[in-house]
Parts: structure tokens; sequence; C-alpha cells
């Protein structure tokens, strides 16, 4: 599988989980954002793309849990976040869905906690 961004392929595996993690950037989340049913990323969006991109980079390719995540945004928005608010922004999975939008490998987790 590959995505075409601005007349570059972007490799990708069957699942759609990037092949290279360094061929990342905005217009590739905003061409698999779409390409998942996500035709628009508001700043929530992009604020848990970046948490998930910065902790599997700084974090030694830590990839947080849905419950992890919720606690993150909640400091991050100033407001008690539950999993409906990720759920709603990543209808597939914040921690799946928004990873592969981040440009991240698959996560093999199974549950949310």
């Amino acid at each position: 599988m590959a995505y075409e961004v601005n007349g570059t392929t972007i490799e990708a595996d069957e699942n759609g989980y990037l092949t290279d993690l360094n061929s990342w950037n905005e217009e590739v989340a905003k061409v698999i954002a779409a390409a998942e049913g996500i035709d628009e990323l508001t700043k929530e969006h992009w604020d848990l793309i970046n948490y998930l991109r910065s902790t599997y980079i700084n974090e030694n390719g830590e990839q947080p849990n849905n419950r992890v995540i919720n606690k993150a945004m909640a400091e991050a928005w100033g407001r008690k976040v539950g999993s409906k608010d990720v759920f709603l922004l990543f209808p597939l999975g914040p921690s799946k869905q928004a990873g592969k939008i981040a440009g991240l490998p698959e996560s093999k987790r199974k549950g949310g906690y």
C-alpha cells in the first residue's frame, strides 16, 4: 500500500501504516486522515497526533494506551477528558487510528487499558 502526497509516493504496509517514520509530515497526515474518513484535522486532532509522535520518538517507541492518552489530553486541553472525547476525534480508536495518522508503526496492543 502507498499514499500519494503532492506527487510523491509514501510507502505504507498492508494496513496503511507508514514503513518509514521519517517520511511523515503534516501533509502526509492529512492524506492518511482522509483515507481514514477524517476530512478535517482540528487543533484537538493535532494535539493528540503530536502527543503520540512526541511520546514515540522521545520515549523509546512508547505507544500510550487510551487511558494514558485521556490523561495527557486532559492536561493539554485543561478539562476532564474521557474515552468518548477522543473516540469522537478518532472513531476507530485513538491509539491505533491516531497513531496511523501520526505515521507511527502499528500498535499491537489489544485494549485501551
